[in-house]
């Protein structure tokens, strides 16, 4: 007898919610419906455990997901638990989710912005974002229990009646509309089912029907109960020729004989139901690590090192965290975390879940435990989620200490590939800074890592509490060279996140400077004068900064003589280390034209023990006075940065005339 009713809530508003905006990922009913294939399997194994149903030792319990381009269709089959009429009635035609009304009423408002992430028992119902009718067939596993057939067409009206299917279990037939045709491709639900189902607990089979029927041939003693045969043949023998010791040859059997079989093409599986997350790390190995990042990531390069993590209480979560090889210089720093719930993928990256400075890793994470029947916002208040995020922090930051402690040697090889990383965890999560912060490692100009601590403990006798740093080894040579002769060291920084990184750090401890190689001149690199000299020294700063004013056409010029130890630098421009971290801030933020902050905290270094200074103080505005100033100030800025191209060129102009001049 034929039933037909109304969809127990107000359905006219609701179908235009859930085709249009109930998921922003309209595939995502795929998760849904076989993730519910799944649970129903799932459901009769535990009533075979309890002893209330025996399954039959040769069913081999499966989703099925059948697409058909010709007709438009995908089949969402499942010989799991069933339903009776009563409960077809009860789970489909009763929306099944608490204060759905209310639900209705705050989110018929809200866009993909505050995006529902998890199930709140319309999981069935998403097939309508992208079906215009939908049919179920199925049969409860209860004995004397009759097959149920259901139909709706997306509006608020149903039909039910008696139903034909014979064994237990639910299969769901999708009637696409004109929109996701896409669907029924082969290849793109394939595609969809890897996305979300590569990893669920039941094992998941995609075949495919319409067409021309495609084959493959199996060896015969391979054949399956469930294979459609078409043809049986013998495969010959594979030879090939040898040449024995004697020189004679002889023909010799490689493969022998096999008798095949032409089958029609076997459904193809989907999913892994054993994720090696869900193992304990003393099961797992290298190998194994390497092949599952291949496969989930599709990343060539093999990932540095992992954190395997593995927790029953206070709450489950289990997962694997790889740190991969950054090519810096040719790639963005972006990772992929995939939050996972009983192997059921829900989404990438939620920030409210993951730690913001894991998003540059690449992994699995399993939580069966999260609450994802709340919208994003509501995650971020939410103290258990808050629980999570502080015990994977923890989980990464003892990996990270631990090594650094133990194998050094690797932590140092891995360092400049993770130390963005870490720098960054260090600036976003204050406690990820409070285990990390002794562990971050600087190398120095000969190559050595160390710590802040070491490094602060070598040179207190020169700069207590300062640290010189170098961002380009090239464009600062001439400055390395002169703290190498003084014995000094620097450290490298030359990440962009260092300079936020540094300033953290300065922030943590008010007597901690940083400063650039080349920023205000050192008084180690200057020569000890008398009272006498240090007024001659004066006399000569003011009178070589109006020489060199008048030659550059620079009034706000600022210049300074000193006498250097190194005889042979004649020149050096020096940059207030706050002007400079302002410049910098400013071109990060687009602001390319710094004519606007002219050269504000950049001084001229004149060497009052280099020949030609000595020169113009000699000469004053004599004949070649000009072009020695022009050039000896080009020749302090190409050690500070490069050129610009008109600048450039008359650098070079002028360099082939004091050459001429020379020549004379």
């Amino acid at each position: 007898m034929k039933e037909q009713g109304s969809l127990s809530i107000n359905s006219e508003n609701l179908f235009p919610i859930i085709k249009k905006w109930l998921y922003s990922d309209h595939d995502i009913f795929v998760r849904e419906l076989v993730s519910n294939g799944c649970d129903a399997i799932t459901k009769l194994k535990k009533l075979d455990m309890m002893g209330e149903y025996a399954i039959p030792e040769d069913e081999k319990l499966k989703v099925e997901v059948i697409v058909n381009a010709e007709d438009k269709t995908m089949i969402v089959r499942d010989n799991g638990i069933g339903m009776t009429a009563d409960e077809v009635k009860e789970y489909i035609t009763q929306i099944a989710f608490s204060g759905a009304t209310d639900f209705l009423e705050k989110y018929k408002d809200k866009t993909n912005e505050d995006q529902i992430i998890g199930h709140f028992g319309l999981g069935f119902y998403s097939a309508f974002m992208v079906a215009e009718r939908v049919t179920i067939q199925t049969l409860s596993y209860k004995e004397g229990a009759e097959p149920v057939y259901w139909e709706c067409d997306g509006e608020s009206e149903y039909s039910m009646s008696k139903g034909a299917k014979e064994t237990h279990g639910t299969e769901i037939t999708l009637y696409l509309n004109e929109d996701s045709y896409e669907f029924s491709n082969e290849y793109r639900a394939r595609e969809v089912l890897q996305k979300y189902c590569a990893f669920m607990p039941v094992e998941i089979y995609q075949a495919k029907e319409g067409g021309e029927p495609e084959y493959q041939n199996v060896k015969e003693d391979e054949l399956r109960p469930t294979d459609k045969i078409e043809e049986y043949f013998t495969e010959p023998a594979k030879t090939e020729e040898k040449e024995n010791e004697d020189g004679t040859k002889e023909t010799v059997e490689i493969v022998p004989e096999q008798k095949m079989v032409k089958i029609r093409r076997r459904p193809f599986l989907i999913n892994d139901t054993h994720p090696l997350w869900a193992k304990h790390p003393n099961e797992c190995t290298e190998d194994e690590y390497k092949a599952f990042y291949r496969k989930v990531f599709n990343d060539y390069k093999e990932p540095l090192f992992w954190i395997h993590l593995n927790m029953d209480y206070p709450f489950n979560l289990k997962g694997i965290l790889y740190f991969p090889k950054m090519n810096l210089e040719y790639e963005a720093v972006e990772g992929t975390i995939k939050l996972y719930n009983n192997q059921v993928f829900i989404a990438d990256n939620i920030k409210e879940v993951i730690p913001e400075f894991l998003m540059l890793l690449k992994g699995v994470i399993d939580c069966p435990d999260l609450p994802l029947n709340v919208s994003r916002s509501a995650l971020q208040n939410d103290g258990f989620v808050q629980k999570i995020s502080n015990y994977i922090t923890k989980k990464v930051a003892d990996k990270l200490s631990g090594m650094c402690k133990t194998d050094r040697e690797n932590y140092e090889k891995y360092w400049d590939d993770i130390n963005p990383f870490i720098k960054y965890g260090v600036m976003k999560d204050e406690k990820f800074k409070e285990k990390m912060k002794s562990y971050i490692l600087y190398k120095n100009l000969e190559d050595k890592y160390l710590t802040l601590e070491d490094y602060l403990e070598a040179a207190k006798e020169k700069h207590e509490n300062q640290v010189f740093y170098v961002t380009d080894e090239v464009q600062q040579a001439q400055y390395i060279n002169m703290f190498k002769e003084q014995g000094m060291d620097a450290v490298i920084l030359k990440h962009p996140i260092d300079q936020p990184f540094i300033s953290v750090l300065e922030g943590d401890d008010e007597n901690l400077k940083f400063h650039r190689i080349d920023t205000d001149l050192s008084d180690v690199f200057k020569e000890e004068v008398s009272e006498e000299d240090s007024k001659v020294l004066e006399e000569n700063t003011k009178t070589l900064t109006e020489i060199f004013k008048k030659a550059l056409g620079r009034e706000n010029l600022e210049v300074k003589v000193e006498k250097l130890k190194n005889a042979e630098t004649s020149s050096m421009i020096t940059l207030k280390e706050e002007s400079r971290r302002m410049q910098d801030m400013m071109k990060m933020y687009g602001m390319t034209d710094m004519s606007m902050f002219g050269n504000e905290g950049e001084t001229l270094i004149l060497n009052a023990n280099h020949t030609l200074v000595k020169y113009i103080l000699e000469h004053g505005e004599g004949e070649h006075t000009d072009i020695i100033c022009q050039q000896l100030y080009d020749l302090a800025l190409l050690s500070h940065k490069p050129l610009e191209a008109a600048a450039l060129t008359a650098f070079i102009q002028r360099s082939n005339k004091i050459m001429e001049i020379l020549a004379k």
